[in-house]
């Protein structure tokens, strides 16, 4: 912490612990427009919107400027405020301006600049090519007219993530932000966390609506409408009707569901305390029995897909738990529409949460029975405030309403679900209690609560003292995943959220989703938790009641066929076998070695030299078809090979000349071959 002092503006500011100036600058209370500068990402430096002059330096970007004991600093002067008009105009003749019908209206930073700089018209031409939108993603759309370069999203997904999915292309006037290849977002390893929305400044990427698709079936008298809210949800909806971040809004919520038509207004709630049973127990169990450790969380979609397409190796170490959403969804079809004299095909289940990555989740084959799937429609924060708004509905001045029962139930075990270390503070809570005789009084897991990108903790049950870890954010659960594989920390269970602070921070909840909304929500979420009567998951008597009635009991295998899953491997980026010889004939075998990151480091790519050396040695060459390939999606099993339409695993050097012989060559001896 420097002790120096600068003057801003005539008045005189300590710098303490201010890393630029553009800090200083905010902490004198001066607001300068930015459109590159988070404080959680690197400084890029691009926008020059926050260009001040300094005595002695001349104009300078405040945000990449580290400020120096007795400087005198100028924010708006004559010079810097011409130049911030001419980037906004400039900004403006590169972007569409359609900004009466763009999702972004109102919120648009871009929008709020040129109303704050005063812009009244752009005295430069506007661009004459439009690029296509990308709308091929179930969560995320990306509209490259209105990018303006800030490089947001690149260093949100580089930095947070870990995954680098956007960069920048091409040189000079036509460079874009764009995927490897410029592929589809659907065909690259995109998880669809949204984060990239959460920092966008313009509608270059939002969230895919299904709001229409809503609305169709509230109006469609054949259908029994009925939605699910998340925990996140009810701490940020508020944001969106002037309310601060974390304040509560759960009883206005539920009232403007009701007005807007939905049948019946439960609570995720209700199933993320039977998610913590299910996870307990499946904790319990593992423990007891010697089972694979540590045990992943399972309820952060993005981080599933992340573990599949990166991680195949650890997939047998995730909980089979599905996520609340998912287990919500289960029983409405499967149960609740059964009672209620309805097929699972005249429920419409809705899913209002935080998360763009819900919407993929939604849409998971796993998550689908006969052609219905559990949840039809997933609906974010932001798309829900829109239909409220739609709706006529004045947010602020509802009445406050319940939830309906009996999926309308939940413990404060489960309200803090939506913020990071709420999951394992619940299995702490649920195991705490089940483990002991008598009662064991509230239980607040404090070591994993907050923000910070990796917490750990231990707890001493039964004589055991298990070891856990939270993590948010997809790079920092890299770092963890490289320090468990090298053998450097042990955990028995492991918290995994791939959005900044949990779900809270979702890609689907109000701008900004910045650190102070985050802070906002997550002290919201646990004031509700201390307010809730029931305090662990095996208090909420509906949720027991539930178990016993529909599956006998908790942790069997009615359970495990309705309420758990399996996950399997997923290719990361999609594309075409680059062919390793030519041919002759027209219907060669055809041998595809998977190169895909994990196969290669099994071996995969001397497997496919050792394939090419036995069909020349055989002189078979013209008659086998190698080909190197995306990922086959088995690489849980080591190498993977296809041999026309059959699928081989656990291909290595020691089998693959035999593999080759037995597999390969004997149908390389086609009758035609003279």
């Amino acid at each position: 912490m420097s002790t120096g002092k600068v003057t801003v503006d005539g008045r005189v500011v300590e710098i303490g612990d201010a890393r630029n100036i553009l800090e200083v600058v905010r902490r004198a209370g001066i607001k300068l427009p930015t459109f590159c500068y988070h404080s959680e990402l690197s400084v890029y430096g691009a926008c020059r919107m926050c260009m001040v002059e300094v005595e002695g330096r001349g104009l300078v970007a405040s945000c990449s400027t580290p400020p120096v004991d007795g400087m005198v600093i100028h924010t708006s002067t004559p010079r810097t405020r011409r130049l911030r008009r001419m980037i906004i105009e400039l900004l403006l003749a590169n972007h569409d301006r359609e900004c009466t019908s763009c999702e972004r209206s109102g919120s648009c930073k871009l929008q709020q600049l040129a109303r704050q700089m005063g812009i009244t018209e752009v005295r430069f031409g506007q661009r004459d090519k439009k690029l296509p939108v990308d709308d091929t993603s179930p969560a995320i759309v990306k509209n490259p007219n209105k990018c303006i370069l800030c490089g947001d999203c690149v260093r949100m997904c580089k930095e947070i993530q870990g995954l680098g999915i956007w960069d920048f292309a091409f040189r000079g006037s036509k460079t874009r932000v764009t995927t490897a290849f410029g592929k589809p977002l659907q065909e690259v390893a995109c998880v669809n966390c949204g984060q990239c929305v959460a920092v966008c400044p313009t509608g270059a990427l939002t969230v895919k609506p299904e709001v229409d698709r809503v609305w169709d079936a509230i109006h469609d008298p054949e259908k029994l409408v009925v939605v699910q809210v998340a925990p996140a949800v009810r701490v940020a909806i508020g944001e969106e009707f002037g309310l601060l971040p974390g304040e509560k809004a759960t009883g206005q919520l539920v009232a403007a569901l009701r007005k807007i038509g939905f049948d019946r207004v439960f609570d995720t709630l209700f199933t993320a305390d039977m998610t913590t049973i299910e996870e307990g127990m499946e904790l319990l169990g593992r423990l007891e029995k010697g089972g694979r450790l540590p045990l992943f969380t399972s309820c952060c979609p993005a981080w599933v897909k992340y573990a599949e397409q990166f991680h195949a190796d650890l997939l047998d170490n995730l909980s089979t738990c599905r996520s609340p959403q998912q287990m919500f969804g289960s029983l409405v079809k499967k149960f609740y529409a059964r009672e209620m004299g309805r097929t699972p095909e005249q429920v419409v289940c809705v899913s209002v949460m935080p998360c763009t990555a819900k919407k993929f989740e939604a849409r998971r084959p796993e998550f689908t029975t006969g052609g219905v799937p559990d949840v039809d429609f997933v609906l974010t924060t932001l798309e829900l405030a829109r239909m409220i708004r739609e709706a006529g509905i004045v947010f602020n001045e509802l009445e406050p309403e319940m939830f309906d029962n009996p999926l309308g139930m939940g413990s404060g075990a489960a309200v803090i679900y939506g913020a990071s270390g709420g999951v394992m503070e619940s299995v702490v809570r649920f195991i705490t209690a089940h483990r002991s005789a008598g009662d064991v009084g509230r239980v607040d897991f404090y070591p994993v609560r907050g923000i910070q990108g990796i917490k750990e903790a231990e707890l001493e049950i039964g004589g055991q003292t298990l070891k856990l870890a939270v993590v948010n954010g997809l790079a920092n659960a890299e770092k963890l995943i490289g320090r468990i594989k090298a053998g450097e920390v042990f955990y028995h269970a492991v918290e995994v959220m791939a959005c900044p602070g949990g779900c809270l921070g979702g890609g689907g909840q109000p701008y900004p989703n910045n650190t102070a909304s985050r802070l906002g929500r997550m002290k919201g979420l646990y004031s509700l938790d201390r307010a809730e009567q029931l305090h662990r998951p095996q208090d909420n008597i509906f949720v027991t009641r539930a178990l016993e009635r529909w599956f006998g009991g908790p942790a069997n295998a009615n359970t495990h066929q309705a309420l758990h899953t399996r996950y399997y491997p997923r290719r990361r980026i999609s594309g075409k076998p680059v062919e390793l010889n030519g041919r002759r004939d027209e219907r060669p075998v055809e041998v595809a070695v998977c190169v895909g990151t994990n196969c290669y480091l099994k071996g995969s790519y001397d497997i496919l030299n050792k394939f090419m050396a036995l069909a020349r040695q055989m002189g078979i060459a013209d008659y086998v078809q190698l080909k190197g390939t995306f990922c086959l999606e088995h690489c849980d099993r080591g190498v993977s090979i296809k041999v026309n339409d059959e699928i081989i695993t656990n291909v290595t050097l020691d089998n693959a000349e035999e593999i080759f012989k037995t597999r390969i060559a004997i149908k390389a001896e086609p009758p035609w071959v003279v």
